[in-house]
């Protein structure tokens, strides 16, 4: 047979395109090999010298052009900033100078978040083109810490709800189910971290903005204690419903990166004052007769069944790690006022006078939200404070009992990403749109530290998160539960197919 003949030829560039695919799929393996390295890893291998800063971002941002098109996590991209603070970051290595906790790790930030000379819209038109003059304190922190900014991750509208779309970006999609929405306000950040395009992702909740979007995207969320990481910034500087956080693929990954934002900060008067580095220890703890308190249904609290199966199933799994299990809650009736009403009248604090002067440029829902606290008295705010006040008191009377409070981290698994948000749940119907948040904002309202961790799926493969909440301050507690469940379950060294 001649070397012309067409069978030949045809045979020779299949085995090419063969040997391109089979090459392809191995630097594709490769990446995500890193990627899915854990940061408390990734960093330990850069602080050798077995991983540079630059290959590391070169690895990450190959990631983000494969993968990040399909979710749209990540809505502004620095690549020539970031290409040379990795140069500076190995220049520092090969001078052998002291190197921060997260030197040469790529880090997202959520666009809620400032970033100096980094554009930050905070989901809303009004913003599209802002360009902050300085970073906040989360940032600040962490690129102190020697992580690199390589980008900022999606939110809703000024953050406002647990679905995550806006006009300026449009949505973020959930990489388990492209067709699902991934959760929010820090949704961008969860499926960043899902799908391996940075290790590090920063965060903030209010209602459940760091617990929901990592219960639907199978990872780890923590809510810290209110000043556990301040915010010098905050108009309300005395209000103990948001703070910042982060967000990780495990437990000790977050910890690593909370003990480099963690820390007292004079300007903020709810600042706590322990060091963040105790968050670097190590996580082991023996939970033998600690005493769990199991979720009921909140007072009435609407749950997805398949929710629900998946939660209660873990039951036997805190027993199998030595805790005494007893089904129990406090009453939340309180938090009904006092979150919708204290929410309401810090949006309205905040966007009240930008509502007047552009009252089209708000979603229905911030607008009726920011409408409703314009029109609070000061006896209303007053009867708000006097039930956050019970609600925190009952609650910490509960946990003199009980060590630690366990129930879901959301009502439902991911819906439909055209769904701006749920109306109805097991055939409760709803007339606002935090309704179907409850289960993370009524802990919120108490101001305890409380993380979601992957609890497995339901059986159409949509994660689930279990929400373990600990006493007041003892965030590292927290973590310690977080840990020993994430290790006795495994559910969250599954990642998304699409990554």
């Amino acid at each position: 047979m001649s070397e012309d003949h067409p069978t030949r030829r045809e045979a020779v560039g299949g085995l090419a395109a063969a040997s391109l695919l089979t090459g392809t799929l191995k630097a594709q393996a490769a990446a995500s090999s890193v990627c899915f390295t854990s940061t408390v890893e990734m960093a330990r291998l850069i602080r050798t010298g077995k991983l540079s800063a630059r290959e590391a971002l070169a690895t990450h941002m190959k990631q983000i052009a494969r993968v990040n098109p399909k979710v749209n996590a990540i809505v502004t991209l620095v690549p020539e900033i970031a290409a040379g603070d990795a140069a500076k970051a190995d220049e520092m290595q090969a001078r052998k100078e002291k190197l921060g906790p997260l030197h040469g790790l790529p880090v997202a930030h959520k666009d809620l978040i400032e970033t100096r000379g980094i554009r930050t819209t905070f989901g809303s038109p009004l913003y599209r083109d802002y360009i902050p003059t300085e970073d906040d304190l989360v940032v600040e922190r962490i690129r102190h810490a020697g992580a690199i900014t390589i980008g900022k991750t999606n939110t809703p509208e000024f953050g406002a709800g647990s679905q995550t779309f806006n006009k300026v970006f449009g949505a973020t999609l959930n990489p388990y189910d492209l067709t699902k929405t991934c959760g929010g306000s820090s949704g961008g950040a969860a499926v960043a971290l899902a799908c391996g395009l940075v290790p590090i992702a920063s965060g903030s909740d209010t209602g459940g903005s760091l617990r929901n979007p990592a219960a639907f995207c199978n990872v780890v969320g923590f809510r810290p204690s209110i000043g556990r990481v301040p915010n010098p910034k905050a108009a309300f500087a005395w209000s103990t419903l948001s703070t910042s956080g982060c967000l990780g693929r495990s437990v000790a990954d977050l910890a690593l990166v909370l003990s480099t934002l963690a820390g007292p900060d004079p300007r903020a008067p709810l600042s706590i004052n322990e060091p963040g580095e105790r968050f670097a220890r190590p996580l082991d703890r023996s939970f033998k007769r600690v005493r769990v308190a199991w979720f009921k249904d909140l007072g009435g609290v609407p749950f997805d069944a398949r929710v629900r199966t998946v939660v209660d199933g873990h039951r036997t799994t805190f027993e199998s790690l030595g805790c005494i299990v007893e089904q129990a809650e406090p009453d939340f009736a309180p938090a009904e006022s006092a979150f919708r009403m204290l929410r309401a009248w810090n949006s309205a604090n905040t966007h009240g006078a930008r509502l007047h002067e552009h009252p089209d440029a708000f979603k229905d829902t911030l607008k009726g939200e920011i409408e409703e606290g314009l029109r609070l008295t000061g006896m209303d705010l007053a009867h708000a404070e006097t039930a956050h006040a019970q609600l925190w008191r009952s609650f910490q009377a509960f946990l003199e009992k009980y060590e630690y409070f366990v129930l879901p981290t959301t009502q439902l698994p991911a819906f439909d990403v055209n769904t701006p948000y749920p109306t109805e749940i097991a055939g409760v119907k709803f007339d606002n749109y935090i309704d179907w948040m409850k289960s993370c904002w009524y802990i919120s309202a108490t101001g305890n530290p409380a993380a979601s961790v992957p609890g497995g799926f339901t059986p159409e493969g949509l994660p689930v998160g279990v929400q373990i909440v600990g006493r007041n301050k003892e965030d590292f507690s927290v973590l310690q539960m977080a840990h020993a469940f994430e290790l006795a379950t495994g559910f969250g060294k599954k990642h998304p197919v699409i990554a």
